[in-house]
């Protein structure tokens, strides 16, 4: 079956040298897509530059992305009926820069521009746009995959991320969510929406899980 999985960060310029990005090594989809592969799977690895894990990578097909928007275009570009399933592991960035301003010494704002912004201006506000959800548009381009998608959580506690998960699939129209982060705790939470939750301990799980799940969506 044709898989595509999502890795690593996007990440958004502030100007033509400094940018805004999240922390994600890539790791857990690169391995991902190894373990397809394994499988007999043909994988589509779409990696984001910024990307800090440098492993074995056996995708089909490997691709590097950029900020959200280049994902967006890369994602856009490979979209088929033919496609099983999409992994979608990437840590898209939930901001972009808008406009910049200097404050002057008299308290007066001035909005900047140019190729690079300069050290020398003191204080400088800038404003942080969200930028759209690519999970959201995924059915559009991917219409009889499994869609899979990620709930990466700091705070909350378990029961939250997994409510958050759940939400993710009645919102963006997934077929599941993996459930991790400090607030899940160890291991993983396979979300498949009305109460049905899998708890995996490891990748190795979690991998098996995922395979066996875009496997039952081919044989329906």
């Amino acid at each position: 079956m044709h898989c595509i999985v999502t890795a690593g960060p996007t990440y958004e310029p502030l100007d033509e040298v400094r940018r805004l990005t999240n922390f994600s090594t890539g790791r857990l989809g690169s391995e991902l897509v190894n373990y397809l592969a394994a499988r007999g799977h043909e994988a589509t690895l779409l990696i984001g530059q910024q990307a800090t894990y440098r492993g074995e990578r056996h995708a089909r097909q490997t691709e590097d992305f950029t900020t959200t928007a280049n994902l967006r275009e890369r994602l856009q570009a490979l979209a088929s009926p033919a496609v099983s399933a999409v992994f979608h592991a990437a840590a898209v960035s939930d901001f972009t820069f808008g406009k910049v301003w200097r404050r002057s010494p008299q308290g007066e704002l001035m909005e900047l521009k140019g190729g690079k912004l300069s050290t020398r201006e003191g204080t400088l506000l800038a404003e942080l746009l969200p930028t759209p959800k690519i999970i959201a548009e995924l059915r559009q381009w991917f219409p009889t995959a499994r869609l899979v998608g990620w709930k990466y959580e700091v705070e909350g506690g378990r029961a939250e991320v997994i409510r958050l998960g759940e939400r993710q699939l009645t919102d963006c129209r997934t077929d599941a969510c993996v459930a991790n982060g400090p607030a899940y705790g160890a291991g993983f939470g396979l979300v498949k929406g009305g109460g049905a939750v899998t708890h995996l301990p490891d990748t190795a799980a979690l991998f098996a899980a995922l395979e066996e799940f875009m496997r039952e969506r081919h044989e329906i």
